[in-house]
């Protein structure tokens, strides 16, 4: 499928394009060419999206006479710390990488932030190309230009804004993606119908198991609505102000169930949100803040699916509430100690809000634990 449609993130002179669609990877050359000061990139990937498509890209950067080096990193979002971090700017530099040169990230959501945290501060900030190879990435991650890595201390935060200057999301490149991860990018998917967007979340309703299954058209539906809302977001708050923190709906519970599991392959971070998403309508619920039903609703269809909804889906051992607080009370969007929440008064309608009392969270928590 050739079929390509192009989303706007409108930052005025830092303002870029989202290229969606199939056999986007082996035009990557000819359609980045023009955006790069000089004719030199340094590829920055893992072992398994290398092993699928790096020959790919290196030919078609070779074909458009752009000249190029490779960094290949381990898979995981361990790899996304400190010390991969450093080796990664240190490589760059003893390469000669200049301030006019550019970073390409070729991966998923890992590799995206890495890369763009490292293009943020080399030289004081090198331009950087987004090539998300996953379906979490290309409908979120890799919009947007937030770039971070890991602390001991929690997920994200140790990072800066960072734009980059163009976002290739080909859908053809999911085939290879595992079932498991591609369900994992589903649920951001499912987040931009639950945040503003119920007739979305309507039509993933009817066509999520399509996109799943590898529909190409669905795909690049679904991708495109949610590039769309998310540049909207974006481009009215770049820097999470105020409204931007409506896309983290589901992550401050999802964060802390991955900090808990050791973001380990216990859970990944879509199926975290998957569960955290379903805990914040059962919260609003609960508060009486939404009707009732809602969260069943979610959860029947995230199911259905094949998406964990609640925390006892995750395996291994009971995660302790008491743990969770603590993780949430380290979120990024903690503001003079009291938690920030994105909870829901209905499908399509999400809102901020740090009302919500630490003893009702938790005693909420400790309910849904065993639940």
């Amino acid at each position: 499928m050739n079929t390509r449609e192009t989303v706007q993130v409108a930052l005025g002179d830092r303002s870029y394009e989202i290229h969606v669609g199939g056999n986007l990877l082996p035009q990557a050359g000819q359609l980045l060419k023009p955006l790069l000061k000089r004719p030199l990139v340094a590829i920055v990937t893992d072992e398994n999206v290398a092993a699928a498509h790096l020959s790919t890209l290196e030919t078609s950067l070779s074909a458009a006479g752009i000249q190029f080096s490779s960094i290949v990193l381990s898979p995981g979002e361990a790899t996304k710390n400190y010390t991969t971090f450093q080796d990664v700017a240190e490589q760059l530099l003893a390469a000669g990488i200049e301030r006019n040169d550019a970073l390409i990230a070729l991966g998923g959501g890992v590799i995206g932030d890495l890369t763009g945290f490292v293009a943020s501060v080399l030289r004081r900030g090198i331009a950087f190309v987004q090539i998300p190879t996953s379906l979490l990435a290309q409908v979120d991650s890799s919009v947007g230009g937030k770039t971070a890595i890991n602390s001991t201390h929690g997920k994200n935060l140790v990072g800066a804004f960072h734009q980059p200057v163009a976002v290739l999301a080909d859908v053809d490149v999911l085939s290879t993606l595992p079932k498991r991860e591609l369900l994992a990018g589903y649920a951001e998917v499912v987040k931009y119908g639950l945040l503003g967007d119920a007739t979305f979340f309507d039509w993933l309703e009817k066509n999520g198991s399509a996109l799943i299954d590898g529909k190409v058209e669905a795909r690049t539906e679904a991708i495109v609505i949610s590039c769309k809302a998310k540049a909207a977001i974006v481009a009215a708050d770049e820097k999470e102000a105020g409204q931007r923190a409506l896309l983290n709906l589901g992550h401050t519970f999802g964060h802390a169930l991955e900090a808990a599991t050791g973001y380990s392959s216990r859970l990944l971070h879509g199926e975290g949100i998957a569960i955290g998403m379903v805990l914040a309508f059962q919260l609003s619920e609960q508060l009486g803040l939404a009707q009732s039903g809602l969260a069943a609703r979610i959860a029947a269809h995230l199911k259905s699916v094949g998406l964990p909804t609640k925390i006892s889906d995750i395996p291994g051992d009971a995660l302790p509430p008491e743990e969770l607080m603590t993780h949430m009370s380290q979120d990024k969007k903690v503001v003079d100690g009291a938690l920030t929440l994105i909870l829901a008064r209905d499908i399509g309608n999400a809102f901020i809000t740090r009302d919500v009392d630490r003893d009702k969270v938790l005693s909420f928590l400790t309910d849904m634990v065993q639940h």
